[in-house]
């Protein structure tokens, strides 16, 4: 059954999952033991999803679960393991707009399934507003786990610190205004490209959840 059920996921997860596997065996034939905890780490972090719809019967539309693999290994693997923040400038700025987009979106789909799907029961701009705090307090809360990791363990998530914090919170406000705007513009029925595609595209998998939703 999980064979199956990891089978059918899409091509980049599958291709994620074969180098993660191949870099913990390279790993552990060449004694490199935190590369194969970093491996093996970030393997287990990208299964969550999978327990994650079994556990509470929330479908994943397949691009939104590809972008969860694809940014905890961009995150964990390439970023700490291989360096990258270091290596290109852009790459922290990259992962935060990024996550913090589709936390604006998560943090709209959370509050519209709170009405079961009723674009009536509030405002449009509140819906949006409320899913806005919830991305931005999800960024907050990453940028206090960074700083404990590096107080408690010595890591360097951080970078230049003060600085680096400053800059992610104000990407982090930037993606999630943008994300959260996405929704608003949806149920005000103006569509944002695949955006909106995704948010329909969820709603759709889990109609259950959105019991009052009507076009």
């Amino acid at each position: 059954m999980w064979y199956s059920r990891l089978r059918s996921q899409p091509i980049v997860v599958q291709v994620i999952w074969t180098v993660l596997g191949l870099a913990f065996v390279v790993a552990l034939a060449t004694g490199r033991w935190s590369l194969a905890f970093v491996s093996l780490s970030t393997f287990g972090l990208s299964l969550l999803p999978v327990l994650f719809q079994q556990r509470f019967g929330i479908r994943l539309p397949m691009r939104f679960f590809a972008w969860i693999v694809i940014f905890v290994f961009a995150t964990i693997f390439l970023g700490e393991a291989f360096d990258f923040y270091n290596r290109f400038w852009w790459w922290d700025i990259a992962l935060h707009g990024g996550s913090a987009l589709a936390f604006g979106l998560i943090g709209f789909l959370f509050v519209f399934m709170l009405f079961e799907g009723d674009r009536y029961a509030a405002p449009a701009w509140a819906v949006a507003f409320v899913g806005f705090c919830l991305a931005l307090s999800i960024g907050t809360v990453w940028e206090i786990f960074e700083f404990g990791m590096d107080q408690i363990f010595g890591l360097n998530m951080q970078k230049s610190g003060l600085m680096d914090t400053m800059w992610d919170l104000i990407v982090d406000t930037v993606g999630a205004g943008f994300g959260a705007s996405v929704g608003f513009l949806y149920l005000k029925g103006q569509e944002v490209g695949g955006l909106t595609s995704v948010l329909q595209e969820f709603i759709q998998k889990n109609r259950k959840l959105f019991r009052k939703f009507r076009r």
